[in-house]
């Protein structure tokens, strides 16, 4: 009977029916559907019963869901039919059913390829659950790269980016996305391209990425000809990438061509922009002072990112007093708050650098947990090299000074773990 199609329906349900030994009435009881819909299934009277109608007979029955429509849509021609199929199936949230729907549409000789994929596109904008707007986009995206159809690959890929870049656990995956993108840029609007650059240079930022940073957002500021917030924090963007990259005097250089354009968000960072150009340089003394400057002007926001740079500055001067007084007081200062992979990457790196400071001052219990939060906050963007390498740290001080990992430790290590594994 597995194998049975939908022109025998009724056959499959009245056969799985009478081996449980039960009566229309029964099952009608038992699904809440009438006794008069299940027998008119039954006999082939009604055709194309609604799916809402066949769910509750095939869990009853323990019949594979699927069993059901597979069938019922290889018989379909019909393509608003399927449509119907496909809100039927959005609305009991089965991605797989959905998925081979869209694919039965695209595929019909019935139907225009251009008008199928632009009704399925439409429908989008219906469908509140972004995973069930993913699998619409995905199947878009296939048929139309199938099929050389590049306004549709377009299309999909940019509306899949737009969700996908959204999960900070998954920055790898959906930056794929958005290359993939960027070879199809003009079948975009130039709203939409701007976007697009500007979205993958702040997420290239933050995958450390830097040089694509840079290309990705100068592609960006060609495009765009207006005088706009986004195009400023890019600049920014472009400039601390030059610092991650240790390339100093093109840092400079761009910080003057921006301050000369009049872009605020540069203008107001300048200063704090060349005291870490000092302290990379190694003019500690001259940096230091700046930077705490700019801590006191900082907001929530941006505080722990100088806060970093002027522990980094005083650990290479070994300031011991002057990084406890930061250690004690700034925490109660971070945007704990603030979601979002370079915030969360800074926490990060602060507690790590807490905590091997704290234990090179004899302060191990207090470190190691230091370590621990930093692992968390790490965890929340699945930066896995950044776990491990403070899983070593933890290690190796617990081995250079013979100390044993006790229970509590190892029940936070398992926490930490699991909400890792978790995610």
């Amino acid at each position: 009977m597995e194998s049975i199609t939908f022109t025998t329906l009724g056959e499959l349900i009245k056969v799985k029916r009478e081996e449980q030994n039960l009566s229309i009435s029964e099952l009608g009881r038992l699904t809440e559907i009438s006794k008069g819909v299940i027998s008119k299934i039954e006999s082939g009277e009604t055709k194309r019963p609604q799916l809402r109608t066949l769910k509750p007979i095939a869990e009853v029955l323990q019949i594979p869901f699927v069993k059901f429509v597979e069938p019922y849509m290889e018989m379909c021609q019909n393509v608003d039919v399927l449509f119907d199929l496909v809100s039927e199936a959005i609305d009991m949230n089965n991605e797989f059913i959905v998925s081979k729907l869209a694919k039965k549409i695209l595929e019909s000789p019935l139907e225009d390829t251009y008008i199928a994929l632009e009704r399925l596109f439409n429908l989008t904008s219906s469908i509140a659950d972004n995973e069930m707007k993913l699998v619409f986009y995905k199947s878009i995206v296939t048929y139309a790269r199938q099929h050389g159809i590049p306004i549709y690959i377009a299309k999909g890929l940019f509306q899949r980016y737009q969700i996908e870049s959204k999960n900070m656990k998954c920055l790898e995956e959906s930056f794929k996305t958005g290359e993939e993108l960027l070879h199809y840029t003009d079948f975009l609007s130039n709203n939409e391209k701007i976007n697009i650059y500007y979205q993958m240079a702040f997420q290239a930022h933050d995958m450390e990425l830097y040089d694509r940073c840079i290309e990705l957002g100068k592609n960006g500021h060609a495009e765009d000809t207006s005088r706009n917030e986004i195009k400023e924090r890019i600049a920014l963007a472009i400039c601390n990438s030059f610092f991650r990259i240790g390339n100093f005097s093109e840092m400079e250089t761009h910080i003057q061509m921006y301050e000369k354009l009049g872009y605020r968000f540069i203008i107001e960072r300048a200063k704090y922009l060349r005291a870490i150009i000092l302290s990379k340089t190694g003019s500690y003394h001259e940096a230091i002072p700046v930077l705490q400057e700019c801590i006191n002007e900082a907001t929530k926001n941006n505080r722990i990112h100088r806060v970093n740079e002027l522990l980094e500055a005083l650990l290479k001067i070994n300031a011991i007093d002057y990084i406890h007084q930061i250690i004690e007081r700034e925490e109660s200062n971070f945007a704990f708050e603030f979601n979002n992979v370079y915030n969360f990457s800074e926490l990060g790196k602060y507690y790590k650098c807490k905590g091997a400071f704290l234990v090179a001052q004899g302060i191990f219990d207090e470190g190691i947990n230091a370590y621990l939060q930093s692992i968390m906050y790490y965890a929340k963007i699945n930066a896995s090299d950044e776990i491990l390498n403070c899983a070593i740290e933890i290690n190796d001080h617990h081995c250079e000074m013979n100390k044993d990992m006790n229970l509590g430790l190892l029940k936070k290590m398992k926490k930490v773990y699991n909400m890792v594994k978790n995610g």
